[in-house]
């Protein structure tokens, strides 16, 4: 799908201006990260994207419309899974929600939980699971749809660094093996560069454009690259757009 704003801006309740005058236009199957310091309107922008919100100026528009709601999937920081349900029950949720018959759903939901590796925890409650697993489960909650845009709000910012380097891994495969287009709002450095084909700087808030950087990387990405100069030469990029967003 293509995501494109226009002029997007996005005022709260007592005059206070979160996103101004953001024009970007996100090229089908490609994988953006969202970059900027915390509370900078990152979040806000993706609720616009998302259908959730709506600005106070500009246009979000994404194409193709048809069917908007069901082509769009979203991963929030809180796995947000309900804990009275087994994993399987929670990943098939949004086909429920359709309509799906149980047999679809199951099927699906089964098959989306192999591709995040979880598929042994499909019986499990939420309180039986690490948080790398409900953050995986979380995700295949929001694949099991077959989105065509599917949007990451800082979904592994409460985990420890290995547990994110390895669903990060995770994430990047997926991407691969099945095209569609990604927006992942972080506020680390690292995980964008190793991330994302294009990443966005905002300013501190209320957004604004700083930097629109493609990275220069492979896109063949596995955790060696991390120690390679070229990967560091594309952090140190990103780190100095950060320091001009926050000066």
């Amino acid at each position: 799908m293509t995501v494109r704003l226009r002029g997007v801006v996005r005022v709260f309740e007592g005059d206070v201006t979160a996103v101004d005058g953001v024009d970007i236009d996100v090229e089908p199957g490609s994988f953006v990260a969202l970059l900027g310091p915390s509370g900078c309107g990152k979040s806000t922008l993706l609720r616009l994207i998302a259908g959730l919100d709506h600005p106070t100026a500009g246009s979000v528009s994404i194409e193709p419309p048809a069917s908007r709601r069901s082509k769009i999937a979203y991963v929030f920081q809180d796995p947000q899974l309900l804990p009275w349900r087994r994993v399987l029950d929670n990943v098939a949720l949004p086909l429920e929600l359709s309509g799906a018959p149980r047999a679809a759903r199951r099927a699906a939901a089964l098959a989306a939980l192999a591709q995040v590796g979880l598929e042994d925890a499909a019986d499990r409650f939420p309180s039986e699971l690490s948080g790398g697993m409900k953050m995986r489960a979380s995700l295949a909650r929001a694949l099991v749809t077959r989105p065509r845009l599917l949007l990451l709000d800082e979904p592994f910012a409460a985990l420890d660094e290995l547990t994110r380097h390895r669903l990060d891994d995770q994430l990047r495969a997926l991407w691969v093996e099945h095209p569609m287009t990604v927006l992942f709002v972080t506020h680390a450095i690292n995980e964008a560069a190793y991330l994302a084909e294009r990443a966005i700087v905002f300013s501190s808030r209320p957004a604004r454009i700083i930097a629109d950087h493609r990275i220069a990387l492979p896109s063949d990405r596995a955790p060696a690259l991390r120690a390679e100069p070229a990967f560091h030469r594309e952090a140190r990029v990103l780190l100095e757009a950060l320091e001009r967003a926050e000066a």
